[in-house]
């Protein structure tokens, strides 16, 4: 009994603040925090503006799921398809991929750390759970393009859009939304300002998922 009161009491916790997310807006994140310390003074302003759904360009999230979850709308937090594959490419001796869903790297930005280990994994698809039964879809992307990194001490999608392109993110075009979506892999590496071929090939390739997709009007399955 004292177990089950306990195991009750820690789901209370931890789906409290998630629930409250739904409508209020995180102030920082887990990766915010351990990025803020490891940069130190490297970091002269810590870039973490917000912008609400209404005042991101269409283009941003299409390209993010172009690039990142193009399943996102039908799955509940999982996509078992793509780890199915990231796990056959790994038998077949090649490079793993990610399989990471939207939803599951909310959970690791928002309240866990980058190290891959089996217990950072198990929180991340417990949190997962409670973040699809908590948030509609939309709220999960919007979260996700204000949390994401896009590069050095640059959070955000609103920071992202007016550090690289000096304009707010409403009006960010489908190729500037594409280079953004094509450093997500590893922001700290790729430049948006200064984009190697492998970014400009990338994001090639996102804004023709995106065109794939439907372009903006597939936000309407969300």
């Amino acid at each position: 009994m004292r177990v089950s009161v306990v195991l009750l009491l820690l789901f209370v916790l931890t789906a409290m603040p998630i629930v409250t997310m739904r409508w209020i807006r995180p102030w920082t994140t887990a990766f915010m925090i351990q990025h803020d310390f490891a940069a130190g003074a490297a970091c002269d302003r810590f870039t973490y503006p917000w912008a609400p759904w209404r005042a991101i360009s269409p283009h941003v999230p299409v390209a993010i799921l172009a690039a990142e979850d193009q399943r996102f709308p039908a799955h509940l937090g999982f996509d078992f398809q793509s780890i199915a594959d990231a796990l056959e490419d790994r038998g077949d001796g090649r490079r793993l991929r990610g399989a990471s869903t939207i939803s599951q790297q909310v959970a690791k930005n928002l309240f866990l750390w980058p190290a891959h280990s089996w217990v950072r994994k198990g929180l991340e698809a417990y949190l997962t759970v409670i973040i699809e039964l908590a948030w509609p879809k939309r709220r999960i992307l919007e979260v996700y393009l204000n949390i994401a990194q896009f590069g050095p001490c640059t959070f955000g999608v609103a920071a992202a859009g007016e550090v690289f392109f000096a304009k707010p993110a409403a009006i960010l075009s489908a190729s500037e939304a594409a280079l953004l979506a094509a450093v997500l892999p590893n922001p700290e590496h790729f430049r948006v300002d200064a984009p190697s071929a492998r970014v400009r090939q990338r994001a090639a390739w996102i804004r023709q998922q995106a065109r794939n997709l439907g372009g903006p009007a597939f936000l309407g399955t969300l």
